[in-house]
């Protein structure tokens, strides 16, 4: 089934996964005359005389070459350039998908690695940077350190770095939690390919010592003296210790990497290992020990895997789009060691962070909160482009990499309006409120998900949240929710307010058949308790919905607030994020009447979307025309 689905997902419609896309204007005789001869002389003499100039006046800035020569091509094997385009592709499409990087893929016939340099090398004018992709070990080292010594750009074997930067957080954050010392551990390796050493080598820049690692390949523990099967990567981690096997290495370690294929470990040597033992059994698709294989064996293992139906998965995706990012954006000369660091050390303390309820729900899971089944943030998590290219941007400024200085702060929010989809619409929303944080009431202040909102509107001071419901109930889930900062609590059943609110609302409605007992009962249900706040001024907005229909939540709201003056009919707005920018659309059927309304409400967010009022059915294909008199005032309720 899988292979049928592949195949039609890779052919159908227009063959690959990736286009090149036009980014300006050519309709017109003059748009074609600046984007061609003549006008295109004119950044050419620039160039020529700047050749920085390239980055302002081409995609150059923005371009990456994902480079291979197909000879390790994922589980395959060597497969050869042309049946690892489809991978290049998918790497093209995880660059653009995760950070916006355009990229060419480039399938190499040239197994040399002097052919491989040579080639790579004559390409740099066209690129912002090279990654390197699927090539074998021991070549894949020599070609990457003679292109990074040779090229005045970021060059980055992903097989490598990627997955020592993403294990590196993970294991940062399982030391943190085991207590252990990574100056003191000692950690057995299976496997001694490309990622296995790159692994090695990058613990130790984050503290591991050398001497305590052993590495095991196929023939054993790679150890002092041994000569089948050696080149200089793998004797950079000779050991002197006795082991020859990785049942033996693994006897008492703290850390095992599997880098390596299914079925290497067994409960017995994972039993053998220090305590609380951490197991990153990385091999795709099987892992060397399966995560339920390796937790029977010991309750107070911690265990990351390469896959995603087990916890702490290690994806490449959560590192190279926005190492990149980060490293492009400041023009940077190379990736250098800061610079991995700095990406490791970013995802390691974004995992301690609280998770976003949309994170939760794109996974299916009511909480991820730090700890061993939580080491690392998710793939799809929004906020790891916003921690990564940052804290790889700062260290390439800090050690004389990049050739563009950034304010951090502004690159930050630049970023994420580029990536997160109606970010620049809402950051405009939040920024405002901000300036002047108002008194927010949610109903539903029981429901663990609005008291994670809750905490997190009152740490960005965006409002001053008010939480409806029983204290006894909403004090211990913030404790288990980890919550910490103060927010309002109020329960409609015991507050002092509960009288004059009554009063309040059969003056109101007492025409229309309320008596004051009636009033009573209505105020202790939270929305109209939480409208009666708006109304009195004690409360400035009133949320609900997540638990409740609609009408009961506009009910009360309307019963207790009402409309402006002025306003005979009430309207909902939503906004569409489009390709081509925003758009406003009320929801009621009297579109042009209610058009006032929304142009008023979204010059009110100062962001100026274009106003489209029609029927969702008829949205794509009618043009209504815009009302006479198109007024700046509006309601939003």
């Amino acid at each position: 089934m899988l292979r049928e689905e592949a195949r039609e997902y890779h052919a159908s419609g227009r063959p690959g996964k990736i286009a090149v896309a036009i980014t300006k204007p050519c309709a017109t005789q003059h748009d074609l005359a600046l984007a061609y001869t003549p006008g295109v002389a004119v950044p050419v003499r620039d160039i020529q005389q700047d050749p920085l100039e390239a980055f302002r006046y081409t995609a150059r800035g923005n371009l990456v070459a994902v480079v291979t020569n197909g000879s390790a091509v994922l589980g395959l094997g060597n497969v050869g350039p042309l049946a690892g385009k489809p991978v290049m592709e998918g790497k093209a499409l995880l660059f653009k998908r995760f950070a916006d990087v355009d990229v060419f893929d480039i399938e190499l016939d040239a197994t040399d690695p002097d052919d491989m340099v040579r080639i790579v090398k004559a390409l740099e004018p066209t690129f912002g940077g090279i990654n390197l992709e699927d090539i074998s070990a021991p070549q894949c080292f020599e070609i990457e350190e003679r292109l990074s010594a040779a090229m005045d750009i970021p060059v980055f074997h992903d097989d490598q770095h990627g997955t020592a930067i993403i294990s590196g957080a993970a294991l940062l954050n399982a030391l943190e939690l085991t207590g252990k010392d990574i100056g003191e551990v000692r950690m057995a390796v299976s496997g001694a390919g490309a990622a296995a050493i790159a692994c090695c080598e990058f613990f130790v820049k984050l503290g591991m010592r050398r001497e305590n690692v052993v590495l095991a390949d196929t023939r054993g523990v790679v150890y002092r003296g041994r000569t089948e099967g050696m080149n200089a990567y793998k004797a950079r981690f000779a050991t002197g210790r006795p082991a020859r096997t990785l049942a033996e290495a693994m006897d008492g370690a703290d850390v095992f990497l599997g880098v390596s294929v299914a079925g290497t470990v067994t409960k017995d040597m994972v039993v053998s290992m220090a305590d609380a033992p951490i197991v990153f059994a990385l091999a795709n698709p099987d892992p060397e020990i399966s995560y339920p294989a390796a937790r029977a064996a010991r309750s107070d293992v911690l265990m990351a895997t390469g896959r995603s139906d087990y916890p702490n998965q290690v994806n490449n995706v959560l590192g190279f789009p926005f190492i990149f990012r980060g490293a492009l954006d400041v023009r940077a000369r190379a990736i250098d060691d800061e610079m991995m660091v700095a990406a490791a050390r970013a995802l390691a303390d974004l995992a301690k962070e609280e998770v976003p309820d949309s994170v939760l729900r794109g996974y299916g899971v009511d909480r991820l909160v730090f700890g061993p089944d939580y080491l690392i943030p998710k793939p799809l998590d929004p906020r790891v482009p916003l921690r990564v290219a940052p804290a790889v941007a700062a260290a390439a400024m800090a050690s004389g990499a990049a050739r563009n200085r950034l304010d951090l702060a502004t690159y930050t929010e630049q970023l994420a309006n580029r990536l997160i989809r109606g970010r620049e619409v809402m950051s405009v929303v939040t920024h405002q409120a901000q300036t002047a944080p108002k008194r927010v009431v949610f109903s539903e202040g029981e429901e663990r998900k609005i008291i994670l909102a809750a905490a997190r509107i009152q740490q960005e001071h965006i409002g001053l949240p008010i939480l409806l419901g029983r204290e006894d109930v909403i004090r211990p889930a913030m404790k288990d929710l980890r919550v910490t900062v103060p927010v309002e609590i109020v329960d409609p059943a015991t507050s002092e307010r509960a009288g004059a609110y009554a009063a309040a609302l059969y003056e109101r409605r007492q025409r229309k058949g309320i008596t004051l007992r009636e009033a009573s009962a209505l105020l202790r249900q939270p929305n109209y308790f939480g409208a009666m706040m708006v109304q009195a001024g004690n409360a400035d907005a009133f949320v609900a919905g997540l638990t409740y229909h609609y009408p009961d939540v506009i009910r009360p709201a309307l019963q207790v607030i009402g409309p402006a003056p002025g306003v005979s009919r009430v309207a909902g707005l939503y906004v569409m994020i489009t390709g081509d920018g925003r758009r406003s659309w009320p929801t009621s059927p009297s579109w042009q009447r209610n058009g006032h309304a929304a142009s008023g409400s979204s010059h009110g967010w100062r962001c100026c979307p274009s106003p489209t009022l029609a029927p969702p059915a008829t949205l794509v294909r009618r043009r209504w025309p815009r009302p006479r008199n198109w007024s700046n005032r509006g309601v939003l309720t």
